[in-house]
This record gives C-alpha cells, sequence and structure tokens, in this order.
C-alpha cells in the first residue's frame, strides 16, 4: 500500500484551496499549500507519527499536526468538512481548469451563476466575461486554452502515480504462486506522461489465482470485471487496472503486442504480412502453414520480423521500424548513465530537506557530482539575499572537501525576466558553478515578447541551462507561447543546454519538443528540480521522456564524465 504521506498531501493542498476559495486568510492558505509540501516529500511515512512527531516535520505546526492526527485516526476532520459545504461544489469543480484561480472561480460563480465547465464555456462564447472586473478578451482565451487541458487530461493520471501503482501490483503478483514473470506494459511502459489505465501481464500456466489476488488488494475500490483471461479494476484513486495472465510460451509476443503503441503494432503487422508472416498477441506464425516461429522473447519476436530489438520508449510509430530495418537505431541514454543532477533545491528556499541531507542522498545515488541550485531573489518569496547565497557557498565548499567520490557544485536557479533580465549581475554569477535559469511569471506574454525573453537569456554566458522551458504543468497550466524553433536555434548557435525536467508534473520538455530541438544540435539535462530527498527518484522519468526524444547519452550533458562537462560549462562562459 502506498505511504499515507500522499493522501494527507492531498487534504491539505485541498483545505489550501477551499481557503482561498472563499476568501479566507491568505497566510493561512500558504501555511497549509507550505505543509502539503512537506507531508508529501517527507522520507518517512507519517502514519505513525503523533502530533510531536509531525511537528518536527518543517512547516508542520500544532493545528495542522492535530488535524492530520485526526484524519489518520477517524478518516474525518470536521474543519476541512465545514469547508466544504460552504464552498459550492461547481466552484471547485471550476478551479480544476488550468489557469484559472480560486477568486476568478468564485467571481464567476457569483457574478454570473457559472457552476461547470460546460456553462464557462457557453458564457465565453455569449461574452459575458468581459464585463466583469478583472477579466477581458485574452483572459477568455486563456480559460477556453486551460479547459482544452483539462479535457485532454480527462481521465488520465500522471506517469509517477501510475506508476506506484504499477510497482506495488506487479509486486503483489509476483508473490502468488506459479508466477513465472510479471510487468507492466501500455502505455506505462512506454513512458508516457500520462496514462489512461495500466496493463499489468503475468506469465503463468494458472489464471485464477492471479485474478482472485489482484480482486483482494487493499488498494483495489471496484472490481469492474472478472474472468480467466482478464480481470479489471478501479483503484482508491480512480485508476483502471487490467489484468491478462499469459502462458509463458507466449509472453514475448504478448508483451509486445500489449505494450503497443497501436501504431507501432499496426506498422510491425504489416511488415510481417510483406514476409508472408502473421504476427498476434500469440506470436510469429507462418500465414500459410500456421507453424509458429516466435513467441517468448520479445527478441525473438522482433528478430523473426527482421529487427532488433526495439525499445519500448520509442514504440510509438515514428520512424522506429524503419531505422530497426536499417540498423540506425540508437543506443538510447539509460539512467545508469546519469552521472549527476543540476537542478535541485534546499530548505534555503522552498525545498523540504537541508543541504546536508540532500548531498547524503545524492551520494547514496552514485553520482560522480551534483548541484544545489537554490532560487535567485527575483522570487521574492523565497527571500533569497547574496549573503545568504555566499553563506550557502561556504557551507557547500566545506560538506565538498568530506564527501568522497562525488563533486559538488555551487549553483543557483535564476528567474528570466519579463525583458529576458536575470537575478544577479554578471559579476555575482561569475562566482556559481552552474547557473539555471528558468521563467516563473509572466506566463502571459506574446509569443514574439516571449521568445526575446528566451533568446536574451540564452545569449547570457553564464546560463548554461534553460529550466522547465515551456513552462507547463501537466493537466493543470499550458505551456506559453513561443517560437521555440527560435528558441532551440538561440541554444544551438549559443551553447545552452535545454532542461528535461523530470518532475512528473512537468516533463519539460516534452518528447515532441525534444525531437525538434535535438535537430537544431542541442545539447540537454535531465535533472530531478528535486525539493526533497524523496524526489531525486523522478530522475527516471526524466530519462524515459528522453528516451522517447531518441537521446543518447551525448546528447545528455549530465551523462558526461566531469572533464567534459567541465569544458561545456567553460566554453559557454568563453562566448561572452
Amino acid at each position: 500500500m502506498a505511504r499515507a504521506n500522499e493522501k494527507v498531501e492531498a487534504l491539505l493542498q485541498e483545505y489550501a484551496d477551499l481557503i482561498a476559495i472563499s476568501g479566507g486568510d491568505s497566510f493561512k492558505a500558504r501555511a497549509y499549500e507550505k505543509a502539503a509540501r512537506a507531508i508529501g516529500g517527507h522520507p518517512a511515512d507519517v502514519a505513525g507519527l503523533d502530533v510531536k512527531g509531525l511537528r518536527e516535520i518543517p512547516n508542520v505546526g500544532k493545528s495542522i499536526a492535530e488535524k492530520i492526527v485526526e484524519y489518520l485516526g477517524t478518516g474525518h476532520v470536521p474543519d476541512i468538512e465545514a469547508r466544504r459545504a460552504a464552498v459550492p461544489a461547481g466552484v471547485r469543480a471550476l478551479t480544476a481548469i488550468p489557469g484559472l484561480g480560486p477568486r476568478k472561480a468564485l467571481v464567476l460563480y457569483e457574478e454570473l451563476g457559472v457552476s461547470s465547465v460546460e456553462q464557462l464555456e457557453q458564457a465565453i462564447h455569449e461574452e459575458r466575461l468581459r464585463d466583469l472586473k478583472g477579466f477581458g478578451e485574452q483572459t477568455e482565451q486563456n480559460i477556453l486554452h486551460g479547459i482544452s487541458v483539462l479535457k485532454k487530461a480527462d481521465g488520465r493520471i500522471l506517469l509517477g502515480a501510475a506508476m506506484d501503482i504499477a510497482e506495488q501490483i506487479v509486486a503483489e503478483m509476483e508473490r502468488v504462486p506459479g508466477c513465472v514473470r510479471c510487468t507492466y506494459a501500455g502505455s506505462l511502459r512506454r513512458m508516457r506522461e500520462s496514462i489512461g489505465d495500466v496493463d499489468v501481464l503475468v506469465a503463468a500456466d494458472r489464471s485464477a489465482p492471479f485474478m482472485t489476488a489482484l480482486a483482494e488488494l487493499p488498494l483495489v475500490a471496484d472490481v469492474i470485471a472478472h474472468g480467466a483471461k482478464k480481470t479489471s479494476v478501479r483503484t482508491g484513486t480512480g485508476l483502471q487496472v487490467d489484468l491478462r495472465v499469459l502462458p509463458p510460451a507466449s509472453w514475448g509476443a504478448g508483451l509486445q503486442y500489449f505494450t503497443g503503441s497501436k501504431a507501432h503494432n499496426i506498422r510491425t503487422r504489416a511488415l510481417a504480412v510483406r514476409q508472408g508472416l502473421k504476427l498476434s498477441e500469440y506470436g510469429v506464425f507462418d500465414a500459410e502453414s500456421g507453424k509458429s516461429l516466435a513467441s517468448e522473447t520479445e527478441e525473438e519476436v522482433y528478430a523473426r520480423l527482421g529487427l532488433p530489438w526495439i525499445p519500448p520508449t520509442l514504440r510509438e510509430d515514428r520512424g522506429e521500424v524503419a531505422a530497426g530495418l536499417k540498423g540506425e537505431l540508437p543506443v538510447l541514454v539509460a539512467e545508469g548513465d546519469i552521472r549527476g543532477d543540476l537542478h535541485t533545491h534546499t530548505d534555503l528556499t522552498d525545498g523540504l530537506a537541508s543541504l546536508e541531507d540532500m548531498v547524503a542522498a545524492a551520494a547514496a545515488r552514485g553520482y560522480a557530482y551534483y548541484a544545489v541550485t537554490d532560487h535567485a531573489p527575483d522570487l521574492a518569496m523565497q527571500r533569497m539575499t547574496e549573503e545568504k547565497i555566499l553563506a550557502q557557498r561556504e557551507q557547500l565548499r566545506a560538506l565538498d572537501r568530506t564527501v568522497r567520490g562525488m563533486r559538488l557544485l555551487h549553483g543557483t536557479e535564476l528567474n528570466i525576466g519579463p525583458d529576458g533580465g536575470l537575478d544577479w549581475p554578471d559579476g555575482f554569477l561569475a562566482g556559481f558553478d552552474v547557473c539555471v535559469a528558468s521563467v516563473h511569471s509572466h506566463f502571459g506574454q506574446s509569443r514574439a515578447a516571449m521568445t526575446r525573453r528566451f533568446i536574451r537569456a540564452c545569449e547570457n554566458p553564464h546560463v548554461a541551462v534553460i529550466g522547465h522551458p515551456t513552462t507547463r504543468r501537466i493537466g493543470r497550466r499550458p505551456g506559453v507561447d513561443a517560437d521555440f524553433d527560435a528558441v532551440f536555434e538561440a541554444c544551438a548557435r549559443t551553447g545552452t543546454a535545454l532542461e528535461i525536467n523530470a518532475h512528473p508534473e512537468r516533463l519539460d520538455l516534452g518528447d515532441e519538443d525534444i525531437l525538434r530541438a535535438k535537430r537544431y544540435g542541442v545539447k540537454f539535462a535531465v535533472n530531478s528540480d528535486a525539493h526533497a530527498t524523496t524526489h531525486l527518484p523522478y530522475l527516471r522519468y526524466g530519462v524515459g521522456t528522453a528516451q522517447r526524444g531518441w537521446l543518447t547519452k551525448d546528447d545528455v550533458i549530465n551523462a558526461w564524465p566531469w572533464t567534459r562537462l567541465h569544458r561545456f560549462l567553460r566554453d559557454k562562459r568563453a562566448r561572452a
């Protein structure tokens, strides 16, 4: 079962949203947001903690700790339930629209009686929002775009959340007697950024024990269908999981088929037909005689089609079959190739863990180098100063002398201002080992202005990496409008890497943008953007996204040895 942390995090974030919607104290709402993040990023399970233990977690005060204990003990918190009852359900539904905050949702309800996404769309088409203070034609367009993003995400969950559930189920199925092999397949195995449902495959001679075991798992809320070949369940989070049991002899063919994608399978079946073969989830067969030619492993199935094994992350019918036939498939970057993380945070700004704890967690991952990049002063809420960042540098240099086998880099995440300017002058930036620059505000700028903003940041000799370049939050906030082809060209020209932010809510750049950027000769950095020690493993999702963009370790600067990375950073500064 998943830790209680995720449930408590969701509850506290909901309470913060309810406070904001009802016009409550903004400081109180912010306090609950911070506590939610702290609980979500806490490395230990909070289920067994009392009020005293909870208060040792940063940003968790006495009142919040008491609510957590009450929730974990009874499943209810009267204060939160009272807030829920006081806020119309329709208003809460509106806040799910990316870009529409709680205050504006409340205005729409109170002034126009809008309480659903459909009513809001109608109101926009009737131009009724334009008479409201704080709304206008551009606001309408932004909301419509947010509604489009919401509809695309409907019924899908983020890659990280789906992976957590899938790995729990796989672990449980592997314990069932008779299990020969077990794994997840489908879009999850292809590392898509969001998942509609999870496919789990088992190789075994008897299916009944596995179908029963799945239906009886504590995380299962509802059994949708229970059969001999397939059982479908719905978890408490609403995710559908489909379990199929395959004969061990058909494992490879079944895994290839159920991994997909549909377009990839159509392409491989067409290839089989041209060779007088038939390809199905049961194997590769001679079309005329029906003789089975390959089925036990994926490698055998692809080899019988004249192909090398194609990594699941490439199976989207983007030319991978043609590349395989020509012997031109790339050797994709792997998680084991990553030598360090170049974008992480500590509790000096909005992180949850101390510098010492973050460094220790990074060292445990076997990194050769590791950068701490706390926010610079333009994000005023973080209250950063030159004195604070220089004191951190001294602390990090002292740690660097005690950590064996891992070089510590002192960096910063700069804010790219509306005009492309940065938080600190060049003279001060020269003292950092690595600078990441990101857009954190003014998302609604015109396409031309946003493009100039990025390009000016790229042209700064101290900016090594553009962080989470499109600024998107999957299902919550669309990416900014910019001429990214011009940005990619600028990155290639100036020697600026683009980040693949591995946080499951971002995965930014996405795979399609990576493919475009690579054509310009851009280099990339796969970073966790960790704000807690538990976030460092997010790197796996960034690597999966990099693979979907056909990247090799030569394309990824933090897959390079330190000497090459150091030369890259030095050469960027030499362009001044």
